[in-house]
């Protein structure tokens, strides 16, 4: 998921390098029917972002969930949330 927001970002021209572009991220298991499972994954994205991209970034994340292949692969068995913390740098 984090390599697939970082290329919608990318294109918005928003570098990503580790000191600009983490996540925090966990999950819930849960019995259900007598079979853990993961039912939830919580992402937190921490973004510092070029001043005036704070919208851009906005619509990378609005959109990078349906073109990333590892969210594809489990969105209807695994609820996904994900939120950011937005931060402009003065450059």
């Amino acid at each position: 998921m984090m390599g697939t927001l970082a290329g919608a970002l990318a294109g918005k021209k928003i570098p990503t390098p580790s000191d600009r572009y983490r996540a925090e991220v966990e999950g819930d298991i849960e019995n259900v029917n007598n079979i853990l499972k993961i039912t939830r994954i919580r992402v937190k994205y921490h973004l510092k972002v070029p001043k005036g991209k704070t919208e851009a970034a906005k619509e990378a994340l609005s959109s990078y969930l349906a073109r990333c292949p590892a969210a594809q692969s489990v969105i209807g068995c695994i609820e996904i949330l994900d939120d950011a913390i937005i931060e402009e740098l003065e450059e």
